[in-house]
């Protein structure tokens, strides 16, 4: 199985400023699977980059494909609008779960426009940049997104 961690940052893309969240989430990613393939890799906040990445992710049959960045008010974060050209159909529970749980510790969780959505049979789901919000975020849906993959691949069986 491939899994994927796109960070989307400016700074971090252009070497100015070292990437904490996205070796995070990939370090979770090997936890819950130890042999599955994970890529990793960095973009800027350009939304037609960051559309032709999640494209070419989903074409090589990852499974997975987590962003980490560009879901804030920031004029720049344009992750959830890249992801939503790319996906054929949303899965907000997701993105709504993640907020809520963020939400329990930190009020401005409620500001992250992360969004969640299938790609043919690729999952992808935006994350917060930070790496403490990323990590959280993440923590909060694994069991959701976990489940969602043995779906996705045609499993049948509900909890």
């Amino acid at each position: 199985m491939l899994v994927a961690v796109l960070t989307v940052s400016d700074r971090c893309s252009q070497g100015l400023l070292e990437d904490t969240a996205g070796p995070a989430v990939v370090a979770l990613l090997r936890q819950q699977w130890s042999s599955a393939e994970v890529w990793m890799g960095l973009v800027a906040d350009e939304e037609d980059a960051i559309a032709a990445r999640l494209e070419q992710l989903s074409g090589q049959g990852a499974a997975l494909v987590l962003t980490v960045g560009g879901t804030g008010l920031g004029p720049r974060d344009r992750t959830p609008e890249a992801t939503l050209r790319v996906i054929d159909r949303e899965a907000p529970g997701l993105a709504e779960a993640m907020r809520f749980n963020g939400a329990q510790r930190n009020p401005f969780a409620w500001l992250s426009r992360g969004v969640a959505g299938l790609k043919g049979s690729t999952l992808i789901v935006n994350l917060p940049g930070s790496r403490r919000g990323a990590e959280e975020s993440l923590a909060s849906i694994m069991t959701l997104v976990k489940h969602g993959l043995e779906v996705v691949e045609g499993g049948q069986t509900h909890p």
